[in-house]
């Protein structure tokens, strides 16, 4: 069911030993084999690129492994369940621009009762381009920031991180919902259920990579159930546990 890459660091490395590991999950390893995305920044932009075939069968997709160093990237890799049509408008991550920032967000999950959630109903600021439950997630993300924003903020103080917590929290009350979001500064990360970081430290570079699971045998840690995390430069500068359902369920058993 789809997973997630994403990479935070004080510096732009040579991402490509995790992304070849990922991008196998993409048809190789894994069954994610409906498409594929990789967004990274470039001299303060996204750079995205996606198709709506098997990432590990992508020549772009490896070559991107063999170029990219970043030091802010996420990508995703797709097992299509809602809708199950392969297009490049339902591939993930997706970019919009929104208070005057580029966004960029790819999901783990499925969440389509969202769609038809009064609480969660949509004012018209973001519209899905496709027809996934996650890219209508986003849209009500950046809604919420967008009721808050305050031109100069970091993305901890537009929404206030409680309120992203809780606007993930109540998404996740419809299902699955682990994300990483990025507003060109920082990468959020949530793990409603699934969703495991690793810390890289040297005398030039600090950082952190998340991965929906681990990608390498190195001590990779889980995230809380329904944990929520605000990474920048590579350093962890916020972090809140939700309590959904799913994540009281799983904390409790």
């Amino acid at each position: 069911m789809c997973e997630l890459f994403g990479l935070s660091a004080s510096r732009a490395p040579d991402a490509g030993p995790w992304l070849r590991h990922f991008r196998a999950r993409g048809g190789e390893t894994a069954d994610n084999d409906d498409g594929w995305g990789l967004a990274y920044l470039q001299n303060d932009r996204f750079q995205l690129h996606k198709e709506p075939t098997a990432g590990a069968n992508s020549a772009l997709f490896a070559r991107l492994c063999t170029m990219v160093h970043s030091p802010l990237i996420v990508g995703h890799v797709r097992r299509a369940r809602y809708p199950r049509v392969n297009s490049l408008d339902n591939t993930h991550p997706f970019l919009r621009t929104c208070c005057g920032q580029q966004w960029v967000f790819a999901h783990n999950g499925l969440v389509p009762e969202i769609l038809q959630e009064p609480d969660t109903r949509l004012e018209g600021l973001c519209l899905p381009q496709g027809q996934t439950d996650s890219e209508y997630a986003f849209c009500y993300l950046l809604e919420r920031i967008a009721a808050h924003f305050k031109p100069d903020a970091s993305v901890d103080s537009l929404l206030g991180f409680d309120g992203v917590a809780a606007a993930a929290g109540l998404i996740a009350t419809h299902g699955k919902f682990n994300f990483l979001m990025s507003d060109g500064v920082s990468l959020i990360a949530y793990g409603h259920d699934r969703l495991h970081h690793l810390e890289i430290s040297d005398t030039n570079l600090h950082g952190t990579v998340i991965a929906t699971e681990p990608l390498t045998d190195d001590a990779w840690r889980i995230f809380l159930p329904g944990e929520l995390r605000i990474y920048q430069a590579g350093s962890l500068m916020a972090q809140s546990q939700t309590r959904s359902e799913a994540s009281v369920y799983r904390a409790e058993k």
